[in-house]
């Protein structure tokens, strides 16, 4: 029984933690049987291609599945008018005509989806309705036109999928990455305000940064998945835009903060710093867990007694030191960067008051169930 009561166990675990993934897969496979099913009963001439535009279009949120299908009818419908303008008004009986139309419809088409991304479909959609007459015999705007039903079949499937099977909305990831993100800070921050008393390894600095930097590259593009959702009035959650700045700016704290602490104080001064350099570590850390843990569960963040009080207590030692006039021998190389980490500090600490502002507009306390997901 324990051994079964372990599996189990594991095996909850185990779908808790890729539940996104899990709903994803649900998603996707649920949307290509319908897209299917729906091109059949509408007698397109080609499902393959409403089929694969449902998959393509149903993404991790449903702000993702909206700018996907968005894009991809964009994409079809531009490719679709163009393509079918080539095939038409030049006529290409042979195969270097064939070759020659061929160019002239792709490449203007690649040059705009290298400016704009969001065409980027469009290229493809040119050579299938070039192409696709030679083999089933229509003609290139009849193409054009089962080209645009199919995509519209599959996309539209696919988008109403995903906002209805198991929703994942932006949103909700947006505040569970940016807690992921929030995480990160505190380890990294514990980590650098530590070696600002014994120094930091550069390498081991630039794995901190570049974990922080990969988690709001992720954080922002759920944030404009968001904002797809917002625009569309899906939800109607808090503009995740003074968040995101709000974060980038704690993260360019901890890039001063780094840079501090690759050369550790004289060893004159690192008894008096330790315990206030310390302190204000864990403060800020442990707050900024806080405020990670009050996003998840949509709370209030909690006060910020702690961080003003270490804070405090740390400018307190440095203007000591500054009177007794310790710091006037330290070099030019750590002199900048002592005083660099006390400016640091300082734009942290209004950093965090910005910090504190967002998690308040983020707490579901005290808004209506009209207001806590998805718009009405």
């Amino acid at each position: 029984m324990d051994r079964i009561t372990t599996f189990w166990r594991l095996i909850r675990v185990w779908l808790n933690r890729h539940r996104v993934q899990l709903g994803l897969t649900i998603r996707v496979t649920f949307a290509a049987a319908l897209s299917l099913a729906v091109a059949q009963f509408a007698g397109l001439r080609l499902p393959l291609w409403a089929v694969l535009t449902a998959v393509v279009v149903t993404q991790v949120s449903v702000g993702g599945s909206l700018k996907a299908t968005i894009d991809y009818l964009l994409g079809t419908i531009g490719g679709a008018v163009y393509g079918g303008a080539i095939a038409v008004l030049i006529p290409h009986p042979g195969e270097w005509a064939m070759l020659a139309v061929l160019a002239l419809a792709v490449a203007p088409l690649a040059l705009l989806a290298a400016i704009n991304p969001r065409l980027r479909v469009a290229p493809v959609t040119a050579i299938i309705v070039l192409l696709v007459p030679t083999f089933t015999h229509v003609t290139p705007v009849a193409s054009a036109i089962d080209r645009v039903f199919e995509v519209a079949v599959g996309g539209i499937t696919g988008f109403l999928v995903s906002a209805l099977l198991l929703p994942s909305p932006a949103h909700e990831q947006t505040i569970q990455a940016a807690a992921r993100t929030l995480d990160h800070m505190a380890r990294a921050l514990r980590t650098l305000l530590t070696g600002l008393t014994q120094g930091v390894d550069t390498e081991a600095l630039h794995r901190l940064q570049d974990g922080i930097g990969q988690s709001l590259e992720r954080l922002g593009v759920v944030c404009a998945e968001a904002e797809h959702e917002r625009a569309a009035r899906l939800a109607s959650d808090p503009d995740t835009a003074p968040l995101m700045r709000t974060l980038l700016r704690l993260r360019h704290d901890l890039v001063m903060i780094g840079r501090a602490a690759q050369l550790p104080p004289p060893k004159a001064l690192q008894p008096r710093l330790e315990v206030p350099i310390q302190g204000a570590a864990a403060a800020i850390a442990d707050y900024i867990s806080a405020v990670a843990d009050a996003l998840r569960s949509r709370r209030q963040p909690p006060p910020r007694d702690g961080v003003e009080t270490a804070l405090q207590a740390y400018t307190a030692l440095i203007n000591d030191l500054r009177r007794e006039g310790l710091t006037r021998a330290l070099n030019a190389e750590l002199a900048e960067r002592f005083f660099a980490l006390g400016f640091a500090l300082e734009q942290m600490r209004q950093n965090l008051k910005d910090l504190e502002r967002c998690a308040r507009e983020w707490s579901g306390e005290g808004r209506g169930p009209a207001t806590a997901g998805l718009a009405p």
